[in-house]
């Protein structure tokens, strides 16, 4: 294999950002690295079934919904849980515990929730949450780039958004709103993200194995050098300080390549929900997801979750 086609997000806690700026598969594995950045996972899987992609940073539902299609995806690495927040602003109060969540969720009785493209971790476990809690007349507005939501609260479009911990940070520190619901209540352990390949990709043992090696290295850098880790971030995005970021990574700080029990099952928790949201039309088996060989090689001892 002479060369990677890799999706990625803007989502700064993602370890792309590390290995892009660094070059790191191109230096270490010797591998010339193509990256393309996309605004949602929905949008990676498309190119992936248009065979544009080998490698993909992803949270897990919109894989499970490719992967219910037919695409011969699989999941070789964690990457962080517990992903989705909810913002809002900031007169709402916020919830320590479920009981406060829900009742926070009721107040959006026939009003409106941003979130990131339909099929998105995101908007999947918030229309999840309006109809498990009866929440009357919410509906779901979806973005194509979460950039944009902060200032659709602000301009009353919307009432509140969920979206990833750098959507909490934006949100309040340029609009002033804060965290109504953090990550830990939205869905706990969701899978925020993880290492997805095409499955023609599981024969480069040697690659794979080097890659979530890195994978893990930056994992590391980012959850016990929090500092050094955001200088590197600000660096890759050019658009941020140092000191935003490290807000950002403190948001969820739940970063790790593995892929424990607590972690597969609360992504196979989805399969139900999806299928009830109409996302999917079938049962799906933790095989039909996860491929552990990998992993277990490279990250054998506890998870860091």
């Amino acid at each position: 294999m002479k060369q990677l086609r890799i999706g990625y997000l803007s989502t700064l806690y993602h370890t792309s950002h590390i290995l892009k700026h660094q070059g790191s598969i191109d230096a270490v594995l010797g591998i010339a690295a193509q990256w393309q950045l996309f605004g949602t996972g929905p949008a990676m899987i498309e190119a992936f079934a248009r065979g544009e992609l080998d490698l993909g940073y992803i949270g897990l539902p919109p894989a499970m919904i490719g992967i219910s299609r037919g695409l011969p995806l699989k999941c070789i690495a964690g990457g962080h849980s517990e992903g989705t927040v909810m913002v809002g602003p900031a007169a709402m109060g916020a919830a320590h515990e479920m009981q406060e969540r829900n009742d926070i969720l009721a107040r959006f009785a026939g009003k409106k929730i941003g979130a990131p493209a339909r099929g998105s971790i995101h908007d999947i476990i918030i229309r999840h949450l309006l109809r498990s809690q009866g929440v009357a007349g919410a509906t779901v507005v979806n973005y194509p780039w979460a950039d944009l939501m902060p200032q659709a609260i602000a301009d009353g479009e919307i009432a509140a958004a969920v979206g990833t911990p750098p959507l909490a940070a934006v949100a309040k520190a340029w609009y002033g709103h804060s965290i109504l619901i953090p990550p830990g209540l939205m869905w706990p352990f969701n899978p925020s993200y993880g290492i997805i390949v095409h499955a023609a990709m599981l024969r480069e043992k040697s690659f794979l194995e080097g890659f979530i090696g890195l994978h893990e290295q930056a994992c590391n850098c980012i959850r016990e050098q929090p500092l050094d880790a955001a200088r590197i971030l600000s660096q890759a995005a050019k658009v941020v300080d140092a000191a935003f970021v490290q807000k950002v990574l403190a948001v969820s700080p739940h970063y790790c390549a593995a892929l424990p029990e607590p972690y597969r099952a609360a992504t196979m928790a989805f399969v139900p929900v999806l299928r009830e949201l109409g996302y999917i039309d079938r049962e799906l088996s933790e095989g039909e997801v996860f491929y552990l060989s990998f992993i277990g090689r490279v990250h054998a001892g506890p998870h860091h979750y």
